[in-house]
């Protein structure tokens, strides 16, 4: 058995694997950048290792200093965990050329599976059903236009070496086509290094349904049953349960033997997914469900998988990795209730779903259920990595138990300033067709405007909001500058406001006091005397607004006031200037200056937290300033381009 292991991740999936080394008394080293400096996953490892910057390509990306911090701790083992170098062939094998163990299938394996063409045609050599599209090697637009042309659109453009979600687009009519796939080129280059990709017929009521399987090295093979992970956003799956709802017993024996044959094919060894896309149009049937891709590592949602079946995954790749035999053979599996698992991210909805950074000053997750995590309060959600910052995984002895308990974990959430998708998930949750189980990966989209439903502040947030601007630590409570009802601004004495940190505050107010207070770009006048004692459930502030969590809804919402009314924290400012909304690097530039454009349409291209954001025009106009270029770090806040107004 491995006596130490190196984990050469981080975040919860790191923190995931100490925790079942340490339960088999196996030692672990950990490794960070310089944003991790004090990550939970460093200080619950016994020992841990710097790697270099910030950003992954200088520190989880290479290889070279994983395997030397492996060597100068005596690790036997690399756990690669999922993302980053888990699905790196050459990677994998500088590991074993190194003489230390790799937790994780052989490079072989990877090969022939990592590249989706490739995988394409060994499944259609085993028997494994695939879905109609292109694999040819000839990437000139032309030909991948015509071969859009003759599947028939709705088509989906695939990177071939891809996964996670990137390097996907779907494509609904021809004149769509060129600028899709340039997006998706651009995005494969940036994420896996190489742009070349696939055609494939989208289908219009499709499951996302995958299978763990596990191998061995002798030459055992079984599977863990099915997952469902429908519920995607931008190809970004959100909740997932096991089993899949409407599954019957002969679709799920086909399924999984389909799934052990495509694992056989490639003498696989260790973790891995078999994903396939379902036709759910007349429910799930074996005749329509098609292989997809293999996922050569363990799968972000493996949670789900564990609690149904009873087992520790993250031992059982251990075990194998040690050369022992599989733990359980197929007849020993059984699946027990139902599971799910929802993806808690920092990111905005109410926002087109930008990624929200910053520090964790309140930071509290539900009890009494399964919680995957890397943070802490008091820690930081950087611009450098993934988003998402917990995994909520409920078991019930049915699917609507389980329903219930995440819907309920959802709205347990306590985060702020950062901004979570936890309401999100509490309404889609809460839809109908969830509920009934009528899933496929197009709810989300269909059902948006719904879901993120803008909230409005009651008097009770309102009237919480003005006086915590009142109580703002920068000057004394006598001394607060306060916006009149008429827009002069002057200075009100407030000696009858009572502050209390630990027990929030109450508002006596003298009488005909009114605060005008921006809320999401809304200019507001509060009356203080209208509403009476005030007492947030949840408030915090910060040096330029203050922040009001209101618990009346179907789940907690978050309001921000900030201390000026202009166009504080937007991408957008009302005179046309489209600010970057976070740090990150600029993929693509579209626009010139003296540019026509019109509302919407596409300007500036900014990737961060391992995606791409579109920055577009604002209203009709022309381009009068641009200060971005291709390939270069902009701060968040940084003035990109600039629009003015068309005359109308």
């Amino acid at each position: 058995m491995i006596e130490s292991l190196l984990i050469a991740n981080r975040g919860e999936i790191a923190c995931r694997i100490i925790r079942t080394a340490r339960e088999m008394g196996i030692r672990t080293v950990a490794v960070y950048s310089d944003a991790d400096a004090k990550a939970l996953h460093v200080r619950q490892a016994d020992e841990a290792v710097h790697i270099g910057p910030s950003p992954a390509r200088e520190s989880y990306l290479v290889g070279d200093k994983i395997i030397a911090a492996a060597k100068a701790t005596g690790a036997q083992a690399i756990h690669p965990g999922y993302g980053f170098l888990s699905e790196n062939a050459d990677f994998a094998q500088a590991v074993i050329d190194a003489g230390l163990i790799w937790v994780g299938p052989s490079p072989d394996s990877i090969r022939a599976m990592g590249l989706k063409d490739a995988a394409k045609a060994r499944m259609i050599a085993a028997g494994v059903p695939v879905t109609p599209g292109y694999l040819g090697e000839d990437q000139s637009p032309e030909r991948l236009a015509n071969e859009a042309d003759a599947i028939g659109y709705p088509v989906l453009i695939k990177a071939v070496a891809g996964g996670g979600g990137k390097g996907m687009r779907r494509v609904d009519a021809a004149q769509q086509f060129s600028e899709m796939l340039q997006s998706c080129k651009r995005e494969a280059a940036s994420s896996f290094g190489d742009d070349r990709v696939l055609i494939e017929k989208y289908i219009l009521s499709p499951r996302h349904i995958e299978v763990q399987v596990f191998g061995d090295s002798h030459g055992n093979v079984v599977h863990l049953f099915e997952r469902d992970c429908s519920l995607q956003r931008r190809h970004q799956k959100v909740i997932e349960e096991a089993p899949a709802p409407g599954m019957d017993e002969a679709t799920r024996e086909a399924i999984c033997a389909a799934a052990v044959r495509a694992a056989k094919a490639v003498d696989y060894v260790g973790a891995g997914t078999i994903e396939f896309i379902a036709d759910a149009s007349e429910g799930l049937r074996a005749d329509r469900i098609w292989f997809m891709e293999m996922n050569t590592r363990l799968q972000v949602e493996h949670p789900v998988t564990e609690e149904i079946t009873g087992q520790d995954l993250v031992e059982w790749q251990l075990r194998v990795a040690s050369g022992e035999p599989l733990p359980r053979q197929q007849e020993d599996l059984w699946i027990h209730g139902h599971a799910m698992e929802a993806r808690l991210y920092a990111e905005d909805p109410a926002k087109g779903f930008l990624p929200s950074i910053g520090r964790l000053n309140h930071f509290m997750l539900p009890f009494g259920i399964r919680i995957e995590t890397g943070v802490i309060e008091g820690g930081t959600v950087s611009s450098f990595y993934d988003p998402m910052i917990a995994k909520l995984v409920v078991h019930g002895s049915d699917r609507e138990e389980a329903r219930v308990k995440l819907f309920d974990a959802c709205r347990e959430v306590r985060i702020q300033p950062v901004r979570t998708n936890a309401e999100f998930m509490a309404r889609l949750l809460a839809a109908r067709e969830f509920a009934a189980g009528d899933v496929d990966t197009g709810l989300i989209e269909r059902k948006l405007d719904n879901l993120v439903e803008r909230e409005v502040p009651d008097a009770r947030v309102l009237s919480a909001g003005a006086v915590l601007l009142l109580a703002h630590p920068d000057k004394p409570i006598a001394e607060q500058p306060v916006l009149s009802s008429n827009g002069d601004r002057e200075w009100v004495a407030s000696p009858s406001t009572a502050w209390n940190p630990l027990f929030g505050f109450r508002l006596n107010a003298a009488p005909n006091r009114t605060v005008r207070l921006a809320v999401d770009g809304e200019t507001l006048d509060i009356d203080l005397d209208a509403t009476g004692p005030v007492e947030p459930d949840r408030y915090d502030i910060e040096h330029d607004s203050v922040w009001v969590q209101a618990e009346d809804g179907l789940a907690p919402h978050l309001f921000s006031f900030p201390a000026s009314t202009g166009a504080h924290g937007g991408a957008v400012a009302a005179n046309g200037a489209i600010l970057a909304p976070m740090p990150g690097r600029i993929t693509a530039v579209e626009v010139a200056p003296g540019d026509t454009v019109t509302q919407g349409q596409r300007l500036v291209t900014l990737e961060a937290m391992k995606m791409e954001h579109s920055l577009t025009a604002p209203f009709d106009g022309t381009v009068t300033e641009l200060n971005a270029e291709i390939g270069a770090q902009v701060s968040e806040g940084a003035l990109l381009v600039k629009v003015d107004k068309a005359e109308r």
